[in-house]
């Protein structure tokens, strides 16, 4: 797949700066001073209600002595662009890169490694960090990718947690996830062993998307950064364990988590919009800080807002997709809303049988075990548009009939409404016309709609 020129390369500070000079309506610039508390989140939160989300560059925010970056995610057409694609061909995009994962490249240095601070001089006061929402415990990392690498195989994971100061030398993170990193804790544990990470905190856009994939135990997420930069990631190995990290990071800390050692943790506000304070409570020991000289904190505003949500999001997406486009050829569209955080999803498809909505949303509720709520529509409805969802089922949906629920499943341990046990259940919601379905829709010829385009221009009314 060719890549725009916001493909190619490593550095975060180059796509920046590249999107910048492309793009300057979709980037806003803050050149004064702004507040590390809660100041960066209340901007993206006024943007958001005035149905904008450009990438936010703060240039001085109290306490930091590093510039800000944010936001990057709200914007799936921003997302597009890095592909060379429109929004609508995101998930095939996206598929297609990360099918094709490329090993990484080890190389002897980078920016990451023109500061390198070790043993005593460590201290987390170093790492810029900022408080999202009031009710959050202290500043938090948000963009903390940790980084484990399987000491048999050199086989890495790369997943996100959330992770706060907590000593000198040493961050409170939680595994609540209990993913691939959680397993490799406890086999760490059951060698009597410390799982020796580390923690990224800023590259490039690609990389960051490429954490949030979900892949096999015994898949590197590093090769799938490859895939879709189209080129080997290049890695610097850590100083003292040597763990391969991306030679352009921002910012790196090496250390060791001890599965006997906890910490509170918590709360933070997270993507169902509530702050939770559901944690493993671990903590990460830090021996190593590297850094690049010119590093920028890139944030990624939590909560409930487009970029936490997006950044999740878009790999399940395109994954779900490219399952249900090869086992049910009618499906033609899937979009997880903002509106339903993780928990709903829309999907469109071209019926051929009784039934097929039904399978297409049992295959869902199955594959992706956040998912709560499936919507099946026709064709005709834009899944970007919770109206015309809310339309569908308005006008095509009969409770008595179109609804079904599966009780007693695994689901996210940050859903306030599940279990104790972390269980949930789950509905599909079948808004689809079905066969002997009688209506003719209500439509505008297209050329009165151009007239009333030119009408409106005529009259000084902007679009």
């Amino acid at each position: 797949m060719s890549m725009t020129r916001l493909g190619e390369g490593q550095d975060f500070h180059v796509f920046a700066n590249l999107y910048r000079e492309l793009y300057p309506e979709d980037v806003l610039t803050l050149h004064n001073g702004i507040s590390a508390d809660q100041d960066v989140t209340a901007v993206i939160d006024q943007l958001a209600a005035r149905n904008q989300n450009p990438m936010l560059v703060c240039e001085q925010v109290s306490g930091l002595q590093v510039p800000l970056v944010t936001n990057v995610f709200a914007s799936r057409t921003r997302l597009a662009r890095l592909f060379d694609v429109l929004p609508h061909q995101l998930h095939d995009a996206f598929q297609a890169c990360a099918n094709a994962p490329v090993a990484p490249r080890v190389v002897s240095h980078g920016p990451i490694t023109d500061e390198v601070v070790e043993g005593d001089a460590v201290d987390v006061a170093l790492l810029p960090m900022i408080k999202h929402f009031e009710s959050d415990r202290a500043p938090y990392i948000t963009n903390a990718v940790i980084v484990a690498e399987d000491p048999v195989t050199g086989v890495a994971n790369m997943s996100y947690h959330r992770s706060m100061r907590h000593a000198r030398n040493a961050l409170a993170t939680s595994l609540h996830s209990r993913g691939h990193l959680w397993r490799m804790l406890q086999t760490a544990r059951e060698r009597g062993d410390v799982l020796r990470v580390a923690m990224v905190v800023g590259a490039h856009p690609l990389f960051m998307l490429a954490a949030a994939a979900r892949l096999p135990f015994c898949a590197d997420e590093r090769a799938v950064a490859g895939g879709l930069l189209g080129a080997p990631l290049d890695i610097v190995r850590t100083p003292r364990y040597g763990i391969g990290v991306p030679a352009a990071a921002e910012f790196v800390l090496e250390g060791s988590i001890d599965p006997a050692a906890y910490a509170e943790e918590g709360p933070f506000g997270e993507f169902t919009g509530y702050s939770s304070d559901r944690s493993t409570n671990n903590v990460l020991r830090i021996d190593t800080l590297m850094r690049r000289r010119d590093a920028w904190l890139v944030d990624v505003v939590g909560g409930p807002y487009a970029e936490h949500l997006t950044l999740a999001r878009l790999p399940r997406e395109a994954e779900m997709s490219e399952k249900l486009k090869a086992r049910f050829p009618s499906v033609t569209a899937l979009h997880y809303p903002n509106s339903g955080t993780h928990f709903h999803c829309y999907v469109a498809l071209n019926p051929t049988r009784d039934g097929e909505a039904r399978q297409v949303m049992l295959a869902l509720l199955g594959w992706d075990p956040y998912l709560k709520t499936v919507i099946a529509v026709d064709s005709d409805i834009d899944l970007q548009q919770d109206e015309q969802v809310l339309w569908a089922m308005a006008t095509h949906f009969q409770p008595h009939q179109d609804v079904f629920m599966v009780d007693g499943l695994p689901g996210s341990p940050l859903d306030p409404s599940s279990s104790v046990h972390g269980t949930t259940s789950r509905m599909g919601i079948d808004a689809t016309r079905g066969a002997g379905f009688e209506g003719i829709r209500a439509r505008i010829d297209p050329q009165a709609i151009a007239r009333a385009g030119d009408i409106l221009r005529q009259a000084g009314v902007r679009p």
